[in-house]
């Protein structure tokens, strides 16, 4: 029987949150609820929990492909006054909420599960800092302001506070995992899968510097075996879930995406001035890359020393890059695109003027 919503410290000997008996290196036998589970993370994070041998339930609106190899799948959509229906009388150890739209959402699945579950992942995010904060940025720094109660009319940082906050009505047993760039395959918001498409199609291609720019960023599984591993160990409290800086740069990235996708493009490094003054939008026409500044600070200056010391493991660029290629094959390059996200990429025009000078 699990123990509810115990407050839980860090240190090895504190107490766990599964019975005396249970693998807790691992959590055998451990009931995992997904809210989500189709999708980018939440897929990650069923496909990790069933080879772990956990017994995994997803709840989401049916709208996706559901996951295969015995996980059982509720129906439910949770902007409803009825949306979590399906999971009465539902008891689990586990709740990862990959929710991204509106706080009330997080807010009314973690006061229904208050009682029901053992421990409660919210899959937050590094947007949540204030961005005029001072660097490093870390688990400590200042966070903007959000409400639980909120819709979705706020923009991403104030929805990710919100649903922070949300999910802290769960209890005492909540980790907030905030990740930065999340990249792997099953992407869903086209960043690297552009890159691997662009980099396909060979030729010159304007590749945005410098290319020594130390970048942070998390594989999808990556994520997911650290928010399992958190939850079997009773991890509370927040975490800034990326990969120290320079784990890779700018140029490793696309050097290696170029070599994966055949090797045909043509690396032209521009310096940042020259992309910005032609207009082009960093992260958004130009995937994964933003300028020196404040804002590319951020997102790849965190000070990652919490997660680490909690057992994240990043592995190399170049697996999450090859991977990622595979899967774009299976699909035809044709990568699913979440519908709350615009669309990325340059368009090739705007590039061959930039590159022409």
């Amino acid at each position: 029987m699990v123990r509810r919503n115990c407050a839980l410290s860090d240190s090895a000997d504190s107490e766990q949150i599964f019975p005396a008996g249970w693998d807790n290196r691992h959590g055998r036998g451990m009931r995992v609820l997904v809210l989500g589970g189709t999708g980018f993370v939440g897929r990650a994070v069923v496909d990790a929990a069933g080879e772990r041998g956990y017994q995994v339930t997803v709840l989401n609106r049916g709208l996706r492909r559901p996951p295969g190899g015995g996980v059982r799948v509720l129906t439910g959509d949770r902007r409803r006054a009825d949306g979590l229906a399906a999971l009465a009388g539902g008891d689990w150890d586990a709740v990862v909420d990959t929710w991204s739209g509106a706080p009330a959402v997080v807010r009314d699945a973690a006061r229904a599960l208050r009682g029901r579950a053992g421990h409660y992942t919210y899959v937050s995010s590094r947007s949540v800092y204030r961005p005029d904060a001072a660097a490093p940025f870390s688990e400590d720094t200042p966070v903007v302001r959000g409400s639980a109660d909120a819709g979705d009319d706020v923009d991403y940082a104030a929805l990710k506070r919100g649903g922070e906050l949300g999910a802290q009505q769960f209890g005492a047993a909540v980790l907030l995992a905030r990740p930065g760039l999340i990249l792997g395959p099953y992407e869903d918001v086209g960043r690297l899968p552009w890159w691997l498409r662009r980099l396909a199609e060979g030729g010159p291609t304007l590749a945005p510097g410098p290319a020594d720019l130390a970048l942070q960023y998390v594989d999808a599984r990556d994520l997911a075996a650290f928010v399992l591993d958190a939850a079997v160990q009773g991890r509370t409290g927040a975490y800034d879930v990326v990969s120290p800086s320079g784990h890779t740069t700018m140029g490793e990235l696309l050097r290696t995406a170029n070599e994966v996708a055949g090797g045909r493009a043509e690396l032209r490094w521009t310096d940042p001035d020259v992309i910005l003054a032609a207009g082009i939008e960093p992260w958004t026409q130009l995937p994964v890359w933003l300028p020196p500044g404040p804002v590319y600070t951020m997102l790849h200056g965190s000070d990652v020393r919490r997660a680490l010391a909690a057992g994240l493991r990043v592995r190399p660029v170049a697996e999450t890059v090859a991977d990622t290629w595979a899967w774009l094959r299976t699909v035809d390059g044709l990568a699913p695109q979440r519908p709350d996200r615009p669309a990325v990429g340059l368009d090739r025009s705007v590039e061959a003027a930039v590159l022409a000078g």
